[in-house]
């Protein structure tokens, strides 16, 4: 895996994802997870690939002062944003495979459009249900196919014939555990029992053509490999190509999906399962 398949962003980057995707496609997603994860005051929580934080900040004001946030990210350029955004959370730096916790720490862990990322899946997993307490919920959330996503279906193809397979796949890596079934067995066999998969649908949102594939480009992982003449050439054909997204007022409007996987730890008399 290289960075752009690995979601990993440059400094600026990071910059740009806090400021324009957070509101347009992953702010409206964090109630959701949060619900998932049945998070209440006095919890402590721990988000796992917590990027700029937007998740870890919705968590915390659900906790509230009796409560406590964790999020662990291993891109330093998100986390210098997200200690940015507030003082109430720990943010912590280190890798979803190797989580630097001890047992049962936390009653709810929680991660946000971050597994498709790692390079073990299974270790993520395994670890998140490690430092989780018997009793305590796992609310994990990924993109559904990309098919069900037309806007980013479309900016795939137009990667694809303008620039070849490196934009178009690192544009594609996302959307990997769309297929629900494939992505439930991965949860059993990191040894979950009982999880369970919701599939929501969402709405992305952008003010404008240029606005949307000004952050996908320079807000993502390809703001390293497009250049600014590959950015231009893009942006013009985006205005050609993507006119049924937009909307009477200019704005720019489609459709995603999200799975939703969660589970409960269990209870038993010896304590840990």
């Amino acid at each position: 895996m290289d960075n752009a398949d690995k979601g990993q962003l440059a400094g600026g980057a990071a910059d740009v994802y806090e400021e324009f995707f957070v509101p347009a496609l992953f702010g409206e997603w964090c109630p959701r997870v949060s619900k998932a994860a049945a998070l209440a005051p006095g919890h402590s929580v721990l988000d796992v690939a917590c990027g700029t934080g937007v998740l870890a900040r919705d968590a915390a004001t659900r906790v509230g002062p009796g409560g406590a946030v964790v999020g662990l990210d291993v891109n330093q350029s998100m986390l210098e944003v997200a200690r940015r955004t507030s003082s109430a959370i720990e943010w912590k730096s280190g890798q979803a495979e190797s989580l630097p916790f001890e047992d049962a720490r936390f009653d709810a862990v929680v991660s946000q459009f971050g597994l498709m990322f790692f390079e073990d899946r299974d270790a993520a997993l395994r670890e998140m249900w490690r430092v989780l307490r018997p009793g305590g919920r796992l609310a994990v959330a990924v993109w559904g196919s990309l098919e069900s996503s037309p806007g980013y279906s479309a900016m795939t193809v137009l990667l694809q014939r303008l620039f070849g397979d490196q934009a178009a796949n690192a544009f594609r890596a996302p959307f990997v555990l769309g297929d629900s079934e494939p992505l439930l067995a991965l949860f059993t066999d990191a040894g979950i029992p009982g999880a369970e998969v919701l599939t929501q649908e969402g709405t992305a949102r952008f003010p404008s053509i240029e606005s949307w594939t000004y952050t996908d480009i320079k807000g993502w992982t390809l703001a390293d490999v497009i250049d600014d003449s590959q950015y231009a050439c893009l942006l013009a054909a985006a205005h050609e190509e993507f006119t049924t997204f937009v909307q009477g007022d200019g704005s720019v409007a489609f459709s995603v999906s999200a799975h939703i996987v969660s589970a409960t730890r269990p209870v038993t008399s010896r304590g840990l399962v």
